[in-house]
């Protein structure tokens, strides 16, 4: 189960892949990590589909991520008589607080927070971005719209404000009582949606208290423009392109995703790129050729994960899609010029101990030519410190806690194995000589790095570089 890449596949599970044979052929695919997605499961569903999960890592013996992405506020207009109305540019239309059926010329709006945010002149995208409104007046539980660009609107739409602040936490009564199923349920990641402020994620960490890891979703225009306060506080984040797409002008998504990956290099952040990534896989066992540039685009700029959605949820092609995926990004990972592209980003070290030692250890790894880059970590820092390099060498990562291990299953090049902390020095040669050969990092006679932080078991406090030599019998000398 040792990947021949170093970026990570998310998959998400629905209809189309929820059987436990499904999720074992999915990871056998290259599925690290695996998504539920709250707008569509119920509890019962998700703490059966982490069960499978769980069995199926068992069976395999890898580390599987499990993330559980909330479904945040749904903003949606009420109904109409006959169930939609045709708008045209230069009419106007009304959202209102009245729960009675709508028509050409009013529709009810059961938000009461928006008539509070909304300025005259605000954009409104109905529909995910098909039907543009434009506020003319707001005041008596009503906002007077004119039609920008028009179209069929049926009940129940969505409504987006790319212009518009709400004075809404991203969490809801259905997404707090999610949330805590899903740490009962012992999920790896929380995906957070709807993130505005840093706030939305400090809420979230005081009820995850560290018992999984926190990864806000960038899909608001509010969010962009208060980008690196939120990566700072949040664990990883996703680039949620296609909310993006709907609120910010489309042209403008290419160069923040770039921008993104990079914000999160310089931070040591994992960056899940996502939306429409395969899309044409839903119903085709084969992608277009503009889909494959755009996996391989997320590739070349070094995220961490890139990830399906309906593709692997509802499609016809679930293993097919994340297959295809899997081939994508061991091709570009193996372009000539990968590894120079990859180079040019690089971040400068932070001024720590932990931070010059992983640099350190990249030089020293592809200078002396190792074999494999060795982390012992109890929380994934020191090992996600090690990522942040994206060292040309494999990086394997030893936790004595499986949690961390499933947790770094969405990390750049990490390969996890969960093992029994290190007793001494000497101990901590050998293992991590033993588990290199056994993984296939490493063969005897061959040099390997290992950084640690001493005393062991000390969270964050990587300060160690040794040099190992595999020796015949697989344990290791320094």
């Amino acid at each position: 189960m040792r990947r021949m890449r170093r970026v990570k596949i998310l998959a998400t599970l629905g209809p189309a892949s929820s059987e436990e044979n499904t999720i074992e052929d999915l990871a056998k695919a290259g599925a690290d990590v695996f998504r539920i997605n709250m707008s569509h499961a119920s509890h019962a569903v998700l703490a059966e589909t982490v069960t499978r999960i769980r069995s199926v890592e068992a069976r395999l013996g890898r580390p599987l991520g499990v993330l559980v992405d909330l479904q945040g506020p749904k903003l949606r207009i009420g109904s109409f008589e006959g169930g939609s109305v045709q708008l045209a540019a230069g009419e106007n239309i009304a959202l209102d607080s009245s729960p009675l059926a709508g028509n050409k010329t009013r529709v009810h709006l059961p938000h009461p927070e928006i008539f509070e945010a909304v300025s005259v002149g605000d954009r409104l995208l109905l529909d995910d971005g098909k039907i543009e409104l434009r506020a003319l007046h707001v005041g008596g539980g009503a906002i007077d719209c004119a039609v920008v660009h028009g179209g069929k609107l049926s009940d129940r739409k969505g409504v987006s404000l790319p212009d518009t602040l709400l004075p809404v936490g991203a969490l809801t009564e259905k997404d707090h009582a999610d949330l805590l199923k899903a740490l009962e349920s012992d999920a790896d990641w929380i995906a957070l949606s709807f993130v505005q402020r840093p706030e939305d994620i400090i809420d979230v960490r005081k009820i995850v208290q560290g018992r999984a890891g926190v990864m806000a979703k960038i899909e608001k225009p509010q969010a962009v423009e208060r980008l690196e306060e939120i990566i700072k506080l949040c664990d990883a984040f996703m680039i949620a392109r296609g909310d993006l797409g709907v609120e910010l002008p489309l042209e403008t998504v290419p160069g923040l995703q770039k921008r993104m990956i990079r914000i999160a290099r310089r931070y040591g952040k994992p960056v899940v790129v996502a939306t429409q990534m395969l899309e044409s896989m839903i119903q085709s066992p084969v992608p277009t050729r503009a889909e494959v540039s755009d996996v391989s685009i997320a590739v070349f700029e070094g995220a961490d994960a890139i990830m399906l959605s309906a593709e692997s949820a509802s499609g016809q092609y679930p293993v097919e899609a994340v297959s295809t995926m899997n081939r994508v990004a061991i091709a570009v990972e193996n372009d000539v010029n990968y590894r120079s592209i990859i180079r040019a980003q690089a971040t400068e070290p932070e001024a720590t101990a932990a931070d010059a030692i992983s640099a350190a250890t990249r030089q020293v790894a592809e200078t002396l030519d190792l074999a494999a880059i060795v982390t012992y970590t109890s929380s994934g820092s020191t090992a996600i410190r090690a990522a942040r390099e994206r060292p040309s060498k494999p990086i394997l990562a030893l936790s004595p806690n499986i949690r961390t291990a499933r947790r770094l299953s969405v990390v750049w090049g990490i390969h996890c194995v969960a093992t029994e902390d290190a007793v001494n020095m000497e101990d901590m040669v050998d293992r991590a000589c033993v588990i290199a050969y056994q993984e296939g990092l490493a063969r005897p006679g061959d040099r390997i790095a290992i950084t640690a932080g001493i005393p062991l078991g000390t969270p964050g406090a990587t300060n160690m570089l040794r040099i190992a030599f595999v020796r015949q019998d697989g344990a290791g000398s320094s």
